[in-house]
Parts: structure tokens; sequence; C-alpha cells
């Protein structure tokens, strides 16, 4: 991997800045971003931390629609003392190349999930996705060639608009999330986003985060990632690849209720995060990182 210069280093007016300079600093020294030159062409900005606990083994973390690999900061860096961590800003996110599709699905990002992985030498790994990366995550742990994932995690899990029946729930959330860009831009949408992704509880120092995130976003890359939401669903997985849930216990994006609904499902349990809301990575990592360590343990270590 190549190192390169990532996160932007300035924030918006509104973002209080002592809240969020220290996390930036944290970020470039101990969590920094790589580029990964794809064979089929373009690169895809990486996030890592930690050695592998065997070669080639890693926990690979996929973040939701509004965020990116950044957000996983404070969940990382606990992980990266005892495993290799990587975290990629999706296609169409920060420094990665957008897919080519105009309205990509779950698969494409399956197909560059699979590139990143083979470019980046993992070869066997506890895969998590967030929110919309769960949709990614399930859609690539459910292909033969995912010969690389030993297990899954998935936390709020977005359960998409794909399946039929949905066709008017779809078309109301993707035309509100496309109205809501093209009316507010990246910047309105960053501004109050973390009053939705966090519980009233939450600090300026996640708060900052999440509003920063959410600040680096392409309109182009969020709209290909708004129409992969409204046409994917959660893929059921072999029942060869364990799968877990966890989602928030104040999270108002996935309920509560829906993640149990996403749990049931995939014939998987379902437990609750305390005191936190759907970007449960920001809000509260150390609880993360410990349901990524219990996992990771199980699956990625060798005698």
């Amino acid at each position: 991997m190549t190192a390169a210069h990532g996160a932007q280093q300035s924030c918006p007016p509104d973002q209080p800045a002592d809240a969020l300079r220290e996390q930036l600093a944290l970020l470039e020294q101990r969590f920094a971003q790589c580029l990964l030159a794809l064979p089929s062409g373009g690169q895809v900005a990486v996030r890592e931390c930690g050695t592998p606990a065997a070669p080639g083994h890693a926990i690979v973390l996929l973040h939701g629609i509004s965020s990116g690999a950044a957000s996983w900061l404070h969940v990382a860096l606990p992980l990266g003392e005892q495993f290799w961590v990587l975290a990629w800003d999706a296609p169409g996110y920060g420094d990665s190349t957008p897919l080519q599709q105009a309205a990509p699905a779950a698969q494409d990002y399956a197909q560059r999930l699979d590139e990143v992985l083979a470019a980046a030498g993992v070869s066997s790994c506890l895969l998590v996705g967030h929110s919309l990366g769960c949709l990614m995550a399930t859609a690539y742990a459910s292909q033969p060639r995912a010969v690389r994932v030993e297990r899954v995690v998935l936390l709020a899990p977005a359960r998409g608009y794909g399946a039929a029946g949905q066709e008017q729930e779809r078309e109301k959330v993707v035309a509100g999330r496309r109205d809501a860009l093209h009316r507010d831009g990246v910047a309105g949408l960053s501004a109050g986003i973390d009053k939705r992704l966090l519980s009233p509880q939450a600090g300026a120092a996640e708060r900052a985060l999440v509003r920063w995130n959410t600040s680096r976003m392409h309109a182009a890359g969020y709209l290909q990632a708004v129409a992969m939401l409204g046409s994917s669903e959660l893929a059921l997985l072999p029942v060869t690849v364990p799968v877990e849930v966890h989602c928030g216990d104040a999270d108002v994006v996935t309920t509560p209720a829906q993640s149990r609904g996403a749990a049931e499902r995939l014939g998987a349990p379902c437990h609750a995060i305390a005191n936190s809301g759907h970007a449960c990575p920001v809000e509260q990592p150390a609880a993360v990182a410990q349901v990524l360590l219990g996992a990771a343990r199980s699956t990625l270590e060798v005698a």
C-alpha cells in the first residue's frame, strides 16, 4: 500500500474544532490512510492499523451511507493491538474511485470489495458492516468466491428496499435522500446529521466526528449509494458463515425492532448496544470493539 495524505484537516465553522482536532491528529498518526491501486483501474482509500494474527488475516470494516473509514477510529485502535484492521472508504467516498455504474447494486460494491481484499493481501477475514455497509457485507459473503470471509458481524443493518412489495417505500426513501442532497448539499446534510445518528446523550467529540465524516462525502458517490440502498436487500449467507447482529438501543434509523427482524431473517442472534444511537462505532466504540474482539478471537486466531 502507498501512504497518502488522507483526511482534510479543516472543519466546517459550526463544528467545535477543539473536539475534532485531537481526533484528526490521532487518525493520521495511528489509523493512517493508504491508497490501493486496483487491477481493474482506479483506487480505493483504506485506513489500517495493527498486525495480522496470522499472515493475511484481518478485520475488515465497511462504513455506512453518511460516513467513511474514519468513523471506525476508536474501534480500530483497540482492535489493532491484537489484529490487522482495514477500513475502506467505499467507492465514491473520500479518495476512492466511484463505481462505473450510475445506479450500482450491492453486488457491484461486493465485486470492488473482492478486488480490494485481493490487492491488500487479505486471505481470511472477520467482515464487519455498519448500516449500508451491511448490504455490501452480506452481498459479498453470500457469493461462492468469498472464501476469505470466516464470520460476519452486522451493526445496525440497513434492510434495503429491493424486495418485492417495497416499491412505494423505495421511491419515497430514494427520492427523499436525493431531494435533501439537492436542496441542502453535502454541507447542509452534515450540519445536523449527528442529531439523527447519535443519541441525545452523545458528547461533543462524537458529534464532531460524525459531522466531519459526512462533510467529506462526494455528492456523486452518495447518490450511487442511495441507488444501491433502494435496489438491494440483505443477502442470506451460507450456513458455513456465522453471522451476528448488534444495534444501538436508542437507534431511530434502523430501530432495535428492525434489527431483530433482520437477524431473524438471517437466522442470527441479535444483541443491543447500550446507550447508543445509529452510529454505534462512534458513540460506543469500546462496546463495539469488545464485540468484534470476541468475534475475531473465535475466528482469526490460529493455534
